[in-house]
């Protein structure tokens, strides 16, 4: 009886502090996401997204990068830069990825487009920062990269909601962690 105790408590122990090294892990990489530069991006901390802070105003119906000023094109640019290198300096092994999710949104105009509107502008972001046809996994070796486009509905949503206002980008980072050891 005594040594099933020992053999128990030993156990439980074990498991208690591989849970505190896990919580230690998830904690460093939460910060380590939140941390991508306020020049560029607002961390809503209600919504978990990070807000391109770059305005983007798009012609009515366009998912052209080339309508945005040089100067804004530029900042989008060192934004998808700081994203690359805060990715790439991420805890990476076999238990710890990321999925990056660039997520466009859509003035409330009530275009019949606008859902795939803010998708297509989506992709449009995707492939300004890394190229059409880039292999993203020699890019972002320890991440997948999810578009997706919200139109006129996605969250948060900036007050007053007329155009064009709310033609903008989040970006979220999910860590998808396995098994920390």
């Amino acid at each position: 009886m005594m040594v099933l105790y020992i053999l128990t408590y030993l156990k439980l122990s074990n498991e208690r502090r591989v849970t505190e090294e896990q919580l230690k892990k998830i904690v460093e990489i939460q910060n380590a996401i939140k941390a991508l530069p306020s020049e560029y991006f607002d961390y809503s901390e209600e919504y978990k997204k990070h807000i391109l802070k770059v305005k983007v105003n798009f012609r009515y119906g366009s998912a052209n990068i080339r309508d945005l000023s040089i100067e804004a094109r530029n900042q989008v640019l060192e934004a998808g830069k700081a994203i690359e290198r805060i990715l790439n300096s991420l805890p990476s092994d076999q238990n710890i990825r990321y999925l990056l999710v660039i997520e466009g949104q859509a003035s409330k105009d009530d275009a019949p487009i606008n859902d795939e509107l803010s998708y297509r502008r989506a992709i449009a972001l995707r492939n300004f920062w890394f190229g059409d046809n880039a292999d993203l996994n020699t890019v972002l070796p320890n991440c997948e990269v999810i578009i997706a486009g919200s139109g006129q509905y996605g969250v948060p949503r900036e007050q007053p909601d007329i155009p064009p206002n709310n033609q903008r980008f989040m970006i979220t980072i999910i860590p998808k962690i396995g098994n920390i050891k």
